[in-house]
């Protein structure tokens, strides 16, 4: 439970129908084997006690009476169990029957919600033999010492894990145009538990998992929906335990339908709530709700729930080629607007034969064919320096070939030398101004260019090194519109990689395939032999851990630690922990000293939840101290 993990199951026990001694021991030993795995909430299905289909044996005193023993018996097993435990159960109040939640705790039986909807068509007959839930919460006395509270407004608080707040709806109340568990989120709750008995039939599991995952995502929560198994199934019905856990919109773990499966995960309720912060439009309510509290041991959760080491790259083939189309859509679209609107007669870029230049002069090329302009208005400038290797200058000359577009070269290396003289700077020292100094040349020559053309410098930095600050203040960090600003350096690759696959062309696909091949590296030292001597994860260090880091503390809001904790879980095959924490160190303090360069970037079409422009997403002091993370990361 700590970080904000907590692990819930989904459970089916294999029950028979009308026979709650049966029951009442398969339950205890379900739950039982759900702690065995960690869990600490627990949902069963709906009118589990009993069965969902006795139909008019809910009728029967002895029935009732039968059920409500059960659910005592239940909680009496309960007092050693570390775990609330949400059971289904028909009772009587007040001459009325209702079909009810019961939530339990250490021995005691915490509150009863009663369902709101009762549904009365096709297969379904409830209202026949139920009420519907109270709105007001109510006092039902149970036997001679036991009162617990009855309503639709009851949320189950945990005393040791505040962040934890769970409401309750069963079966058709998700169904309806307005769920309960609407109200339940409003008030607070960010885990919901739906007790459900969904006869199945064909498609139906699809249409009941979007409803689940919906709604997780509509309230900003995490769902738990149990489901009755076959134990159920009985003259028309059939019922296959699609149990299933959902977070915000994701499905964590669905059960093998038919086969009264377990499931489980973890949901992270610290995300939930950093979300709720983040949404203003999440706006909250007190609407004469009662908080029942619950008390759990607070301890390390097993993760069990997949932990994605790419959060900007979708893991299928057909999502992951759908999202790169996509983005290059958005892309050329906000260029295609921003020539269009001043008027530009031409595009002026530099090209490396590196990623991120390669990106954006795909993506200058797909607005201009929006636009129907002749590619020999896309200026594209070699600008060979001190550490150009032949490979990337022949890759660079070929993509423009490629492409079509006109072909500018001009050297940098007499330019500087000068600027080396004028300025005092010895070329034979390699240090920052070495290096910058070429690429505010570089800069200086596009813009003129541009100036010169009637045209527009396009920027080609990514989201990844704007977030470490790994650009030349006033060089490489400038230009007039730039395209990649919010696509990360791990999505930049497959975005290339899906345009050589797309093209249709073959000498474009090798040229970009070789692109994909070349270390990343800003050529701004000697090369050696030949070949490239700085290569950039080599100094600031592997963009797949930074682009993790990024997605989780700007994204998700989470502290060092937690990220520490997820990023040695995703990448156990790939990294020592020692070098995972080594790079977070580095990100944290980039991220936050070189803000002041995010915070005067050009535009840039958003493409993704993750941005830092300083007129969007990101608003961020330039000065901002990162003495709080950097402490939190040393105590690690």
């Amino acid at each position: 439970m700590k970080q904000g993990f907590v692990k819930v199951a989904a459970v089916t026990p294999k029950i028979t129908v009308a026979d709650t001694k049966e029951n009442t021991k398969v339950i205890c030993e379900s739950i039982k084997e759900a702690m065995k795995q960690g869990a600490k909430v627990i949902v069963l299905p709906e009118l589990v006690i009993t069965g969902y289909t006795c139909s008019d044996l809910f009728l029967q005193e002895k029935m009732l009476r039968e059920a409500k023993q059960a659910l005592f018996e239940i909680a009496s097993a309960a007092f050693a169990w570390d775990c609330i435990v949400f059971v289904g159960l028909p009772l009587e109040y007040n001459g009325k029957l209702y079909n009810v939640a019961a939530a339990v705790c250490n021995g005691k039986i915490l509150g009863l919600v009663p369902k709101t909807y009762l549904p009365n068509y096709n297969e379904f007959y409830e209202a026949r033999h139920f009420t519907r839930g109270m709105e007001e919460i109510v006092m039902v006395q149970l036997d001679e010492q036991t009162a617990v509270p009855m309503g639709k407004k009851l949320l189950f608080s945990c005393t040791s894990m505040p962040e934890l707040k769970i409401g309750v709806e069963l079966c058709e109340d998700l169904w309806t145009p307005e769920p309960p568990s609407i109200r339940h989120a409003l008030n607070g709750a960010n885990v919901i538990a739906n007790l459900s008995a969904s006869d199945e039939t064909t498609g139906k599991d699809l249409y009941r998992e979007a409803l689940v995952s919906g709604q997780s995502a509509r309230l900003l929560c995490g769902y738990i929906y149990a489901s009755a198994g076959d134990g159920e199934s009985t003259q028309d019905v059939v019922y296959s335990a699609h149990n299933l856990i959902a977070e915000n919109g994701r499905i964590l773990a669905k059960a093998k339908r038919f086969a009264n499966e377990t499931v489980y995960s973890e949901i992270d309720v610290k995300r939930l709530n950093a979300e709720r912060r983040r949404m203003t439009t999440f706006e909250t309510e007190n609407d004469g709700y009662r908080e029942i509290p619950f008390t759990l041991k607070v301890e390390d959760t097993e993760l069990t729930r997949y932990i994605d080491p790419m959060p900007f790259v979708p893991g299928s083939r057909m999502d992951r080629e759908r999202r790169c189309d996509e983005i290059l859509s958005i892309q050329a679209m906000g260029l295609k607007k921003r020539l269009e609107h001043t008027h530009c007669q031409s595009a002026v870029i530099g090209i490396s034969g590196g990623l991120d230049s390669t990106l954006a002069l795909l993506v200058t090329v797909r607005a201009f064919d929006l636009l129907g302009m002749d590619h020999k208005n896309i200026k594209a400038v070699t600008m060979p320096g001190f550490g150009t290797t032949d490979r990337t200058y022949d890759n660079a000359v070929s993509l423009i070939r490629c492409l079509h577009a006109d072909f500018m070269e001009v050297s940098i290396k007499d330019a500087v030398n000068i600027h080396f003289r004028d300025i005092g700077q010895d070329p034979a020292v390699h240090d920052v101004t070495y290096e910058n100094g070429q690429a505010r040349e570089r800069t200086q020559i596009l813009m003129d260019i541009a100036n010169k053309t009637g045209g527009m410098v396009i920027g080609t930095g990514d989201l990844s090194e704007l977030a470490l600050g790994w650009a030349t203040y006033n060089g490489d960090h400038m230009s007039m519109y730039a395209v990649n600003a919010s696509v990360p350096k791990t999505l930049v690759r497959h975005l290339v990689r899906y345009y050589a696959d797309t093209c249709g062309d073959e000498k474009l696909e090798a040229v970009l395939l070789d692109v994909l091949d070349t270390p990343v590296s800003p050529e701004l030292l000697p090369p050696e032999d030949g070949k490239i001597s700085q290569k950039t994860e080599d100094l600031v260090g592997p963009y797949e851990l930074h682009d993790f880091y990024l997605y989780h503390m700007l994204r998700l809001g989470y502290a060092p630690a937690k990220i520490y904790r997820l990023a040695k879980i995703a990448f156990a095959d790939t990294y020592d922990e020692e070098i995972i924490l080594k790079w977070l160190k580095t990100f944290y303090r980039r991220f936050f000293s070189q803000q002041f360069k995010r915070s005067c970037l050009p535009d840039g079409p958003k493409v993704g939840s993750v941005a830092v422009s300083p007129r969007g997403d990101l608003r961020m002091p330039s000065d901002a101290s990162a003495r709080i993370w950097m402490e939190e990361l040393e105590e690690l």
